[in-house]
């Protein structure tokens, strides 16, 4: 097989010159190296994603450079940002016991599991880079490119990075001792994601060594919230009663599904990045292997943190001062058992994290991007330049450039008060729309095609309860809450759901002026042309021959 793929490439790339016979043998010793099998290289064409084969897609770039730990830590990186010590005081706000906060971070727990099986399945089926875009174009092939087009709106429009810059930022100034301004704290968010497009465009390997080390520090400084609550429910600290919020944990309990809904949009979004590694899937060592060990292995860790991290804040505070706190509830736990100097440590650790987050979804988004500009999804002055891996031939600073836009847009456009809330909610609920049909698609493909090979295979009623949340997920938003307002006034409870759908719908909008209105006004029809740059990344890129 290698042998006929390198004679196929040296035949389509003019014989054996140079640069193309030097980048023949590097495939050829990435293939092996990822001890990639017949089944990897889409020998299937009905189920082939996108456009590209699997060598054409995984080709160009730095190749195959993260391994287990890297991955492992991409994923913890990723899903240890803000959340945790953040979002506890509005969850516990919503559903107004701490026993319904606390089991719904156990079913937070649950569901990223399910969730994560179903994408390990699909990420070991089809291991490229892209994640969901990958997914949804196996299952959904028509109409030809909606659903890549349809990811591409919310993955543009909505990927953005600005929630954990606008965190990095207040919690900078509250450790400075300086009032937290508004434009101050848009100057410092701004710095803060220029600096990490910067980071990776240009010095990508820098990037990887940063990420691991602070998803590293993250570790450490939950697993010192850990400890410091066993302490404290131990009795032996100043904190006078430990238990208080364990005793008749439910009292209080909302009865809205509205309340549950968004507090569980909150705890999912504290969870989010489990997916993280299936987006780098062509930046992989052996990613097969490697997906079914840091996969599990990194959300593990963190749902294990996240869960006794919840008790230990608990432990250290009365209900009314947890949801009294707002965003800073770990800043609270600091100042109620260490001390007002130990409360300002805490804000330069909860920058760190944010920082940490922003540097690993950037990483990620950056390659998503790519992988649309490679499919052919129309975007301004042409695809050759945002597929690229212009100017270090290693990163894809044009798909960082396409993350930096919207990122830039929400950190100046809204208040930061009213941003932070609202941009948790509306974040969650198109996902929810693509995880739907992403599991629908994972069963729909056990139907239609039994024996395709599958290295990971998800046990199906976890898929079935991973589609009934997602369901539940997108119904309940719309119920009125008990406080009739929600956690985002003055804006309507509502509206997060409808600017969700309204990425979704713009998406179909945009495939339909590019496939059909334009085509059909002007009387031409689109030719797809696949193109190769010089360090051999492959992208597909469209002409316009008259219509017969």
């Amino acid at each position: 097989m290698s042998t006929f793929l390198s004679t196929f490439r040296r035949a389509r790339t003019g014989g054996d010159a140079p640069d193309a016979l030097a980048r023949s043998e590097k495939r050829d010793s990435v293939e092996k190296s990822s001890e990639i099998d017949v089944n990897l290289l889409d020998v299937d064409h009905d189920t082939t994603p996108g456009g590209l084969t699997f060598e054409e897609d995984t080709a160009g770039g730095m190749g195959r450079h993260l391994g287990i730990f890297s991955c492992t830590l991409l994923i913890v990186g990723r899903i240890i940002g803000t959340g945790i010590f953040s979002t506890p005081a509005s969850i516990l706000g919503s559903v107004g016991s701490v026993g319904a906060s606390l089991m719904l971070w156990v079913l937070g727990f649950v569901l990223s599991f399910c969730g994560l099986f179903v994408w390990l399945e699909f990420g070991t089926m089809f291991p490229r880079s892209g994640g969901e875009k990958v997914y949804l174009e196996v299952v959904y092939k028509k109409p030809k490119y909606l659903a890549t087009v349809i990811f591409a709106a919310n993955a543009i429009i909505l990927g953005f990075s600005s929630s954990n810059c606008l965190v990095f930022a207040q919690n900078i100034l509250v450790s400075a001792g300086h009032s937290a301004d508004r434009w101050v704290v848009r100057g410092i968010a701004l710095g803060v994601i220029f600096f990490t497009t910067f980071l990776h465009g240009f010095t990508p390997r820098l990037g990887v060594y940063l990420m691991n080390v602070l998803s590293v520090f993250k570790i450490f400084i939950l697993i010192f919230i850990v400890i410091a609550g066993w302490v404290v429910l131990s009795g032996k600290t100043h904190i006078e009663d430990p238990h208080v919020n364990f005793r008749d944990a439910f009292a209080g309990s909302s009865h809205s599904g509205n309340d549950y809904a968004t507090a569980t949009f909150k705890v999912l979004f504290a969870y989010s990045g489990w997916s993280n590694v299936n987006y780098v899937m062509n930046d992989i060592r052996d990613p097969v292997r490697t997906l079914k060990i840091a996969g599990p292995l990194g959300l593990g860790l963190t749902s294990v943190l996240y869960l006794l991290a919840n008790v230990a804040y608990f432990s250290a505070s009365t209900k009314q001062e947890i949801v009294k706190s707002g965003v800073t509830v770990a800043s609270l736990f600091f100042k109620n058992v260490f001390g007002t100097s130990a409360q300002k440590a805490l804000t330069v650790f909860v920058a760190l994290s944010a920082l940490g987050n922003v540097i690993t979804s950037t990483f990620a988004a950056a390659r998503v991007n790519q992988e649309l500009a490679k499919e052919g999804i129309p975007l301004p002055f042409g695809n050759r330049f945002w597929a690229s891996n212009w100017p270090t031939d290693k990163s894809p600073l044009p798909g960082l450039i396409v993350h930096l836009i919207p990122s830039v847009i929400v950190i100046i456009a809204p208040p930061p008060a009213v941003a932070y809330p609202f941009i948790l909610d509306v974040e969650g609920y198109p996902q929810q729309i693509i995880n739907l049909f992403v599991v629908i698609g994972l069963l729909y493909l056990r139907w239609k095609k039994p024996h395709l090979r599958r290295p990971f295979k998800v046990w199906w009623p976890l898929a079935m309860f991973f589609l009934a949340a997602a369901v539940f997920l997108l119904v309940a938003p719309f119920l009125r809450p008990a406080n009739g307002v929600g956690d985002t006034p003055p804006l309507p409870y509502y509206l997060y759901c409808l600017v969700g759908i309204g990425v979704v719908f713009f998406g179909v909008a945009y495939w339909a002026v590019w496939r059909l209105v334009l085509p059909w006004m002007f009387g031409y029809e689109l030719v797809p042309k696949k193109e190769e740059l010089g360090d051999g990344t492959v992208f597909t890129s469209f002409s316009r021959r008259k219509a017969e």
